[in-house]
């Protein structure tokens, strides 16, 4: 019953044109699921194209370029999102603050 009251409130945040509430925080777990998809499809490609370049190519791609541009890629991604996440939060919490003061 409790998980249908969370996806009535998700629809009616989505809906909300008066951005009353916020989705971002509830989504903001799949995004980062996304980025991380991303970045291994990214380091796939990148170890691929350097196999098709050639043997060293592709095995220094393996070692080397394919891990650092994972690890680069979710180290920024999770950097990105956690200061979005901060901004969110620091608005709610103004907000509540404004709701204690009237």
């Amino acid at each position: 019953m409790e998980e249908v009251k969370k996806v009535e409130g998700f629809f009616k945040s989505l809906f909300d044109f008066s951005f009353s509430s916020f989705i971002t925080t509830r989504v903001i777990k799949i995004l980062y699921i996304l980025f991380v998809i991303g970045a291994v499809i990214a380091s796939l490609g990148i170890i691929i194209a350097g196999f098709t370049r050639g043997a060293g190519t592709g095995l220094f791609n393996l070692i080397i370029v394919g891990p650092l541009v994972f690890l680069l890629w979710v180290i920024g991604a999770r950097v990105y999102l956690e200061i979005i996440i901060v901004i969110f939060r620091i608005g709610e919490d103004l907000s509540e603050i404004r709701k204690g003061k009237s």
